[in-house]
């Protein structure tokens, strides 16, 4: 379908960060990769009548991988995003996020920002990933940026969105080692029923998030705590997976919420066992 079909639809293509700005603020709503807006026919959304366009932005396709963290700009695709980070250690978790997301050719073109700002899209794999490594978001506004964790950012997208553009997604090289697993379903087609990300911290710390089990990924804290101090085998982090599961699953064509909640602790001990092996599934 092209956008710039329709009397009233106005196209922007930018080559600054500003001038996005710019027009987020004047109502545009943000095309990286395009898969899902593309899509919002399908689903019986009206396209934007404002669409501006980050295709042209070069800061925003960039990975920059330091010595203490990885920033990420928003436009950059999943295939890129796993081409950058491979072999990193701690951030294995992130690169197998992005390399087993939806197919190839949402890859090719799907971009991190689109991931993360997609407010209606649970299923998201780079989500609970950047959950478990504590990562950071950048966004701007007219009046200038802010730095946000990504929690925070979650739990605040539909308002901070209206008017704010994210830019980059900021990842602390502070774990030694991380492991993303997802189960998915025939008929869920590309994307996962529930999914588990691990990182294991410098220090030991164990931080653990979900995906689509519920309509928002978030830590699983109650975990967290459990682990906490504890030497266990991935079969023990199954155990306790079933003590503390306080997911309230989403229901959904592909699954009944009971069942993203049911399958949360075998994907723990699949998600610690992956840990083990340096975080390769």
């Amino acid at each position: 379908m092209d956008m710039r079909e329709g009397p009233e639809r106005i196209f922007d293509s930018v080559a600054t960060v500003a001038e996005a700005v710019d027009a987020r603020a004047a109502g545009a709503a943000v095309l990286a990769g395009g898969t899902w807006i593309m899509r919002d026919p399908r689903r019986g959304v009206a396209l934007p009548e404002r669409i501006v366009a980050l295709s042209k932005i070069a800061e925003l396709q960039r990975v920059d991988v330091l010595d203490d963290r990885v920033s990420i700009g928003a436009a950059v695709t999943h295939a890129g995003l796993a081409q950058a980070i491979n072999g990193l250690a701690g951030l294995e978790g992130l690169a197998a996020a992005a390399t087993g997301a939806a197919n190839p050719a949402i890859r090719r073109v799907a971009t991190v920002g689109g991931n993360l700002c997609t407010l209606d899209f649970a299923a998201a794999d780079l989500v609970p990933a950047l959950l478990a490594l504590d990562a950071q978001v950048e966004l701007m506004v007219a009046d200038g940026g802010r730095i946000l964790p990504i929690s925070t950012f979650l739990a605040e997208r539909a308002v901070l969105l209206k008017t704010a553009l994210l830019t980059r997604v900021i990842v602390p090289r502070a774990a030694t080692a991380s492991a993303h697993v997802r189960l998915p379903l025939r008929k869920a087609g590309d994307y996962p029923v529930a999914i588990v990300s691990v990182a294991r911290a410098s220090g030991g710390a164990i931080r653990v998030a979900v995906g689509s089990v519920e309509p928002v990924a978030r830590r699983w804290t109650a975990l967290e705590d459990e682990l906490s101090g504890k030497a266990v085998t991935p079969e023990e982090t199954q155990a306790l997976a079933e003590k503390t599961n306080d997911f309230m699953g989403r229901d959904g064509i592909e699954a009944e919420g009971w069942y993203r909640r049911e399958v949360l602790p075998a994907l723990v001990r699949r998600a610690f066992a992956a840990l083990q092996k340096g975080g390769a599934a």
